[in-house]
């Protein structure tokens, strides 16, 4: 496999991570009350079984991430591909949670969009 195919794994890994996270803490919080401490939040989600699925996904991605390097890609490059994570969090944080957007958001996405595109040019 290619550095690219790893990049990309490596982001659908770290987006499904963030999503399910936060999707678990967001419903333990609901369900014990957002005033209790954080390390019984901590240890709620520890014990939840798809926020530990979450973190499985986040070492899966460190994995992805070490066989992309792997493949003797420039570190300047491969890098910054990563921050489409960023983008398709917004997007799903949007649909999925409802979260809110403005047009500075969008914009910054868009210069992100657009340094992955120049970047792609390196290629």
């Amino acid at each position: 496999m290619n550095a690219i195919l790893f990049i990309i794994l490596t982001i659908i890994f770290t987006v499904s991570s963030q999503l399910l996270l936060k999707w678990r803490v967001t419903a333990i919080i609901e369900e014990h009350g957002l005033l209790e401490s954080k390390v019984s939040i901590i240890s709620k989600t520890l014990l939840d079984p798809l926020a530990l699925l979450a973190l499985f996904f986040a070492f899966v991605a460190s994995l992805s991430w070490i066989l992309a390097l792997s493949k003797k890609i420039e570190l300047s490059i491969a890098y910054p591909l990563t921050s489409m994570s960023f983008v398709l969090v917004f997007i799903f944080s949007i649909a999925v949670f409802n979260e809110s957007f403005s047009i500075f958001k969008v914009i910054g996405l868009l210069i992100i969009i657009t340094g992955v595109v120049f970047l792609s040019f390196s290629l």
